[in-house]
């Protein structure tokens, strides 16, 4: 199949949070009509149909794809992008438009809920090679390997996913189940028994959550920068009652890594060689958790449609 260098591929992800994401789908799509933007457009109908559908595109010649949605969206569209047939899918331009609950990644780049940005910034096509997260590990018949942009959660955090997950039907909002699965589970404060292996040091030890993140990783991994060669990573231990408010005030303002009972490390490869019953997930899509698992990073493996990200901003405008 021949496409047009310039056309875009676009997967739409209507289920990609609240009820309001058709009425803001055509909003887009209308969008994109007045900006002369040539595309072709397809529907996800369901899970695991965005990875399938970035898949096609990619082995058909698409050179940008772009994905309305949030993080899990995206994360399937950049797995379905490593595991085709194309030639040189890292030059393969990733766009985003974010339309779910959870943005993280495209918060990271400086992009807000509102689609006209995203839309514009797609169109001046302004491009940065970043890494590619991967995760290795053995599904109970075969070794599989998963890819992530932003973050893979180790306990508390993907239990919170898993939760949400489980409970969005009762609440109707996915943005209400999440905040109620956030709230009883950090206040339970829930341990696991890990054994994790970084830069040659051994980590033993009774552990609420570990983040190993590319980019911000919900804020757990704020000094992460996606095209650096490194992984970061934070492991949580048990904190008291009032640790926790302070951490959770910590970490909306970006200084996690300053808590008592947070240490982080960089690294470029992580071993998890138990982690007793804890979920796992790769940028909120929820992993089959079979131990041992091995993180590590893929420099500069794809191709991101961006603007400039706000440490970028900070480091320019302090030199000009």
């Amino acid at each position: 199949m021949s496409v047009e260098p310039k056309k875009w591929g676009v997967i739409y992800n209507p289920k990609a949070g609240t009820r309001k994401v058709k009425k803001r789908w055509k909003e887009i799509k209308e969008y994109m009509d007045s900006k002369g933007v040539d595309y072709d457009y397809v529907q996800s109908e369901g899970f695991g149909s965005v990875e399938r559908l970035a898949k096609i595109l990619a082995n058909n010649g698409y050179r940008t794809i772009v994905i309305v949605g949030g993080d899990g969206a995206l994360n399937d569209a950049i797995n379905g992008i490593m595991l085709s047939d194309a030639e040189d899918k890292e030059n393969i331009a990733l766009g985003m438009i974010p339309n779910g609950i959870g943005n993280d990644f495209a918060k990271y780049w400086g992009l807000s809920t509102e689609y006209k940005p995203a839309v514009d910034c797609i169109i001046n096509h302004r491009l940065k090679k970043i890494d590619v997260g991967y995760c290795n590990f053995y599904d109970g018949n075969e070794h599989q390997r998963r890819y992530f942009l932003n973050a893979v959660n180790i306990g508390l955090g993907a239990r919170i996913v898993k939760i949400t997950d489980q409970t969005k039907r009762f609440w109707g909002v996915k943005f209400l189940s999440y905040v109620a699965a956030l709230f009883s589970l950090i206040f339970e404060r829930k341990l696991y028994r890990m054994h994790l292996r970084i830069n040659d040091e051994h980590i033993r030890g009774r552990i609420m959550t570990v983040c190993i993140g590319s980019a911000w990783g919900w804020g757990q991994t704020p000094s992460a920068v996606p095209y650096n060669g490194w992984l970061d990573v934070s492991v949580i231990y048990r904190p008291e009652f009032l640790q926790i408010i302070s951490g959770l005030w910590m970490l909306i303002q970006g200084r996690i890594l300053n808590h008592k009972v947070v240490k982080s490390y960089r690294t470029r490869k992580v071993k998890v060689l138990r982690a007793q019953n804890a979920a796992v997930d790769l940028d909120g899509r929820l992993l089959p958790k079979h131990f041992p698992l091995e993180v590590g990073v893929l420099p500069e493996k794809t191709t991101l449609i961006r603007i400039t990200p706000p440490k970028e901003r900070d480091i320019y405008s302090q030199s000009n």
